[in-house]
């Protein structure tokens, strides 16, 4: 009987500590120093993220901070990992699907800087040139609540529709409130957008379904500002643990990534499908 008790225990023990996580912190105290340097733990996705981190090691590294980047190919573990107290930081991220995780997990991550955008752009279908829309014309656009709003408001920057004030980054085709050549949104799943290029006047894609489409973001007619609401909310973010965010060593990484030499190393390997976020 006595056995069987031990048994249940040493299983309920390791249960416990498949779903905690092996090597997890209990107290985290920010970036440790090991060897008199700063070691900054970061978790990232493949590209453009940790390439970019990749690039200001060199610079990190004459201030005596150790940057050790892990990537990750999923979109739930460098949050938690961050959480936990394992990583002091990640790069993978937008704001609003930071906000959200936090809502929808419990999670207590921050954010330490924006970094950079990743922008929405009106490419060329029947017609060539934005000044040649016409009545009745149709606009195809993701359909997904993120993805559409951001369409519509590009489109609204653009002069071509009005939207309802305050509709911003939850806005939908029934917030249009002002439609002078009649425009018709015709609304797609994200995938299927590009499809449609030699149907309509003009579709609205993000930088990876372009891509996809073999469209370059220098092919766009106009792409999404810096000082947009879009990318103002969709900046991909370096977050951390809540209370860190202003620590020393991280805002030293967050100054290396928004840097000039940064921005210019961005612009020239991205061709404008990765643009440096230059708000606050």
């Amino acid at each position: 009987m006595k056995k069987r008790v031990l048994a249940v225990a040493l299983t309920a023990v390791l249960v416990a500590s498949i779903f905690t996580g092996c090597g997890s912190k209990k107290d985290y105290n920010g970036p440790e120093t090991k060897n008199g340097k700063t070691v900054i733990k970061v978790a990232a996705s493949t590209t453009p993220h940790a390439e970019i981190l990749e690039h200001v090691k060199e610079t990190l590294a004459k201030q005596n901070i150790d940057l050790q980047v892990k990537e990750f190919d999923d979109y739930i573990q460098p949050n938690n990992v961050v959480e936990s107290g394992e990583f002091d930081a990640n790069y993978f991220q937008h704001v609003v699907y930071l906000d959200n995780f936090n809502q929808e997990k419990g999670t207590h991550l921050g954010i330490a800087g924006k970094i950079h955008y990743e922008p929405f752009g009106i490419y060329a279908g029947k017609k060539k040139a934005l000044s040649e829309l016409s009545d009745g014309d149709s606009i195809a656009v993701p359909n997904d609540t993120t993805n559409e709003a951001r369409a519509l408001l590009l489109l609204q920057d653009n002069g071509i529709i009005k939207l309802t004030d305050g509709a911003g980054l939850k806005a939908t085709k029934q917030d249009i409130v002002e439609n002078p050549k009649n425009i018709k949104i015709q609304e797609l799943e994200a995938a299927q957008v590009s499809r449609v290029i030699n149907e309509c006047a003009f579709v609205v894609l993000n930088g990876n379904y372009a891509q996809a489409a073999k469209l370059s973001v220098k092919d766009a007619l106009v792409v999404e500002k810096a000082s947009s609401q879009a990318a103002e909310n969709y900046a991909n973010v370096i977050a951390v643990k809540q209370g860190y965010e202003n620590n020393e060593a991280i805002q030293k990484l967050v100054s290396a990534l928004k840097s000039e030499d940064t921005q210019k190393w961005m612009e020239e390997k991205y061709q404008g499908a990765v643009v440096s976020y230059t708000g606050k």
